[in-house]
């Protein structure tokens, strides 16, 4: 992966909820990689959502809890701010998507994110150039490329402009070999 990775809030809970394993260790191990490839995004948004729910789940005592949602500070959290209002309100309008994934989606989109994991959104889905992906079905690292590079075909049409000079051996033989 080469680009930024926008984490929604699920994604943070599921780390640190012991109740489903399968669900913590792909969370942790999404949110390790992001952290030491330096990749990870999200907002200030995600983090309330996260620590509220963090707290209401008593996965830890408050105090822990806090230092563990304050630590993603260090990846610059979108503010919510007038642009990411604004954006949200186009976002809304355009996929019909609920008020806070447009949030969610408008903030990755202002932090020049090419993915947003989450599990709130259908997998696959893309935002104006942010892809939905799920991280508990996308393996952690780099995701496979959508499509396949192939060389341009030679054009079939006469190029524009005067004809070329032959070469002397074209002159001899004017039928050449296919």
């Amino acid at each position: 992966m080469t680009g930024p990775c926008f984490v929604d809030a699920n994604v943070i809970v599921y780390a640190r909820d012991s109740r489903d394993a399968t669900k913590q260790q792909r969370a942790a191990a999404w949110l390790e990689y992001l952290w030491r490839e330096q990749l990870g995004r999200t907002s200030i948004q995600v983090l309330s959502e996260s620590y509220v729910t963090l707290k209401r789940l008593g996965a830890a005592a408050t105090e822990e809890l806090w230092d563990r949602v304050a630590r993603y500070f260090a990846w610059a959290p979108h503010p919510v701010d007038e642009a990411l209002l604004r954006r949200a309100r186009e976002i809304e309008q355009r996929w019909r998507l609920s008020w806070w994934d447009s949030m969610v989606v408008a903030a990755a989109q202002l932090q020049d994110c090419a993915l947003l994991l989450t599990e709130d959104l259908q997998d696959g889905a893309v935002f104006g150039g942010v892809t939905v992906c799920s991280p508990f079905t996308l393996d952690v690292g780099e995701p496979a490329a959508a499509y396949a590079a192939h060389p341009a075909a030679a054009s079939r049409h006469r190029p524009r402009g005067r004809p070329r000079k032959k070469t002397a051996t074209q002159r001899r033989n004017p039928y050449p070999a296919s």
